[in-house]
C-alpha cells in the first residue's frame, strides 16, 4: 500500500494540489501498479476534500475505488460522513496502539476506547465502507504495554475489520524487535491480515520491512522516495528491489520495477524534495562507476555488477569522468559517443580529465568532444609563448584591470592594463607588451562561448575566438571551467600559431 499522498505529504513543506494528487494517484495505480493507495486524512480541509473527490470520481469510472483508502478517526462518525460525501469506500481507522497514547492523549480507559471504535466500525459497515484499523504507536505498545496491545487485538478480531495495520510510528524498532513483535502477533492470529508500516528514524525501515515479511506480514506501507514525517517512511524502490531479490520464492508483488525511477522523478518535481544522489535505486549516482578499476573490471566480465542492474529500473549504467576515472571510464564514454582514440591521445585526454577532477570539477560525457578537441589541438604546435601568470580584477566603480606575465622564448615579461572587461584588460596588457617588443598581434574579429549540449555540470565552457591578420583568418579554442580563463587559453594558442 502506497501512502505517499497521505503520510508522504506530511513531509515538512510538502503539499500536493488537487491536480497533482490525481496525477500521482493515477501513476501509482496504473504506472507502478501498486495494490492500494492511501490518499488523504479525513476532515483536513476543503481543498483536501476536493482532491479526494477528484480521485474517487476517477477511481469509480476506472474500477479502482476499492483500492483507494483514507485515514479516519474515532470521532463519533464525522469521518464516516466526510467519506460518504467524498465517495470513498475504504477507511483506515486510527486507534491507539499503546496504553501511553491512550492514557495521556485521549485520557480514556481501554473499555471507553473500544466502545467508540466499535461504533465507528459498525457505522462504516452500514454505509458500505470497508474498515482497516491502525494501531498507532504499536511498536511502543509492544515495548511498554503488550497486555493492552493484545487486549485491543482480541477485541478487533471480533469486528468486521479487513486488515489490521501495525505501525512503528516513531521509527524506534530494531530488526530483531520487529521480527519478535510481529511474530507474536501473527502466531496468535494466523488468519488475520496484518500490514506493517515502517518509519525510518534510525535508517532501519528497509531492514525492519524484511523482518516483518519473515514474520508473516501480508501487507507493507511504503512511500515514493521514502517521503514522510521526520526521517520519512520505508522507501518504495528499495523495498521492491529487496523483495524481488531476496524474497522472490516467498512473496509475489505486482509493482513494475521499470517504472520506479520515472515515478520517483515526477514525485521529486511535484514535492520539491530532492532525491539524494546516493539514494539506492533512484539516486542519480547509484548506477555510476567512478573508479577506473571498476570500469576496467566491467570490461573484463562485468566484475563489478550485482543483481541491481540499472535496466531493471529503466536506467543505464554510467561511467563518471574525474580524477579517479582512468582510461577505462573514458573509453566507455567514448564508445557511447561513437568515438575512438589511439592510446597516445587517450592518455592525453585522461590527463586533462584528471586535472579537472583535481579542481573538483564534474566532467560529463557531453564534455568529452570539447576536451578532445582542446587537447589534440594543443599538440599541433610548439609553445614558444606561454601566459605564465595573471591577476584579473573586477570592482564596482572601477575599471577592470589585468596584470599579466608572459614568457617569450624563455624570457619573462610583465605588463599591466585596464579595459572594459577582464578579458579586454588582458588583451590590452598583451598589446602593450607586444608593442614594446615590436611584435604584431592579429585582430580579434569574433568571440563566442558555449557549453556542451546536454551538459548540466557547467564544469566546462569553450571559448571560440576568430582572429584576422594581414594574410589569413583563423580560429582558436580554449576550454576551462572559467569563461575568462578559457578565453586566455584560446589567446595563448593564437600567440603560438599566428
Amino acid at each position: 500500500m502506497d501512502t505517499t499522498l497521505r503520510d508522504g505529504e506530511q513531509t515538512s513543506g510538502v503539499s500536493f494540489p488537487s491536480g497533482e494528487k490525481l496525477t500521482i494517484a493515477k501513476l501509482l495505480l496504473e504506472e507502478l501498479n501498486v495494490d492500494r493507495i492511501e490518499v488523504a486524512s479525513a476532515r483536513v480541509s476543503e481543498g483536501e476534500f476536493n482532491a479526494v473527490k477528484s480521485i474517487t470520481d476517477w477511481a469509480n469510472k476506472n474500477g479502482y475505488i476499492d483500492r483507494i483508502e483514507m485515514l479516519t478517526f474515532v470521532d463519533g462518525g464525522r469521518s464516516i460522513d466526510w467519506m460518504i460525501r467524498a465517495g470513498a469506500k475504504v477507511q483506515n481507522l486510527l486507534t491507539k496502539g499503546s496504553l501511553n497514547h491512550l492514557t495521556h492523549q485521549l485520557k480514556k480507559t481501554p473499555e471507553q476506547h473500544f466502545s467508540e471504535i466499535k461504533e465507528v466500525v459498525l457505522s462504516a459497515q452500514k454505509a458500505g465502507i470497508a474498515t482497516n484499523v491502525y494501531l498507532e504507536d504499536w511498536s511502543n505498545g509492544m515495548h511498554n504495554s503488550p497486555e493492552y496491545v493484545f487486549q485491543l487485538l482480541d477485541f478487533l478480531v471480533t469486528l468486521p475489520v479487513e486488515r489490521i495495520l501495525l505501525p512503528d510510528t516513531l521509527g524506534v524498532l530494531t530488526h530483531t524487535e520487529t521480527f519478535e513483535y510481529f511474530s507474536q502477533v501473527t502466531k496468535k492470529y494466523p488468519e488475520v491480515h496484518f500490514d506493517f508500516h515502517a518509519h525510518n528514524d534510525y535508517d532501519l525501515s528497509v531492514a525492519n520491512v524484511m523482518e516483518a515479511i519473515k514474520a508473516g506480514a501480508k501487507g507493507l506501507h511504503l512511500t515514493v522516495n521514502g517521503m514522510g514525517e521526520r526521517a520519512g517512511n520505508a522507501p518504495m524502490a528499495s523495498v521492491v528491489a529487496v523483495i524481488n531479490d531476496f524474497f522472490k520464492d516467498e512473496v509475489e508483488i505486482n509493482v513494475k520495477e521499470t517504472s520506479l525511477f520515472s515515478v520517483s522523478k515526477i514525485i521529486e518535481t511535484f514535492s520539491g524534495v530532492r532525491i539524494p544522489s546516493n539514494k539506492p535505486v533512484v539516486g542519480d549516482n547509484v548506477f555510476t562507476q567512478t573508479a577506473g578499476i571498476h570500469a576496467d573490471g566491467d570490461n573484463k566480465n562485468n566484475l563489478y555488477f550485482n543483481d541491481l542492474m540499472p535496466e531493471r529500473f529503466g536506467r543505464k549504467r554510467k561511467y563518471a569522468l574525474g580524477k579517479t576515472s582512468g582510461k577505462a571510464n573514458i573509453e566507455k564514454n567514448l564508445q557511447e559517443l561513437g568515438l575512438e582514440l589511439d592510446q597516445v591521445d587517450l592518455l592525453k585526454v585522461t590527463q586533462r580529465i584528471i586535472e579537472l577532477g583535481d579542481k573538483k570539477e564534474l566532467v560529463t560525457k557531453e564534455d568529452l568532444p570539447y576536451i578532445i578537441s582542446d587537447v589534440l589541438e594543443s599538440s599541433l604546435y610548439e609553445e614558444r609563448i606561454t601566459v605564465e601568470s595573471y591577476v584579473l580584477t573586477h570592482s564596482k566603480g572601477l575599471k577592470p584591470s589585468t596584470t599579466v606575465a608572459v614568457k617569450i622564448d624563455g624570457e619573462l615579461y610583465e605588463e599591466h592594463a585596464q579595459g572594459d572587461g577582464q578579458f579586454d584588460a588582458f588583451m590590452n596588457a598583451l598589446r602593450k607588451l607586444y608593442k614594446k617588443k615590436r611584435m604584431t598581434m592579429p585582430q580579434l574579429v569574433d568571440y563566442a562561448v558555449r557549453i556542451p549540449p546536454g551538459s548540466t555540470s557547467a564544469a566546462l565552457c569553450e571559448t571560440i575566438i576568430t582572429w584576422e591578420s594581414k594574410n589569413n583568418k583563423f580560429i582558436t579554442r580554449g576550454l576551462d571551467c572559467d569563461q575568462t580563463v578559457s578565453a586566455i587559453k584560446a589567446t595563448q594558442k593564437m600567440l603560438n600559431i599566428r
